[in-house]
């Protein structure tokens, strides 16, 4: 058994057109023998991408969810074109952060209600 002279073998996927918006996506086969749609020629940084998004490119071509936080601070990863989908709505990448945007909308709308300021309370003398 010696070392292997051969570049690592590739899985095809190619690309396929998004239902929604009609733009190029790629499709790529991952470690769990599913496939899964790419955006194509997109790899930011890994750690700008929720951990559970982000897709990390193996050197036979598979990708795999690299979950962890935080990665090497060069890692590239790849997203789903879902995310980047212009016809898509966005998911809820952090429901923490979905929910406080909820609550502070409320807020909003409780400083701009017109009803006037109730009259200021009278603190019994603690002296």
């Amino acid at each position: 058994m010696g070392a292997l002279n051969e570049e690592p073998r590739r899985l095809g996927g190619g690309q396929s057109r998004c239902p929604y918006c009609g733009l190029l996506q790629d499709r790529v086969a991952t470690l769990e023998h599913e496939w899964v749609l790419l955006e194509p020629d997109m790899r930011p940084l890994a750690h700008t991408v929720p951990a559970e998004h982000r897709w990390i490119e193996l050197s036979d071509g598979r990708v795999t969810v690299y979950g962890v936080c935080p990665p090497d601070q060069f890692q590239r990863c790849r997203i789903e074109h879902g995310l980047a989908c212009p016809a898509q709505p966005l998911p809820d990448l952090w429901p923490w952060l979905t929910s406080l945007r909820g609550e502070n909308a409320r807020r909003v709308e409780r400083q701009n209600d017109p009803k006037p300021p109730p009259p200021p309370e009278q603190w019994p003398h603690a002296g």
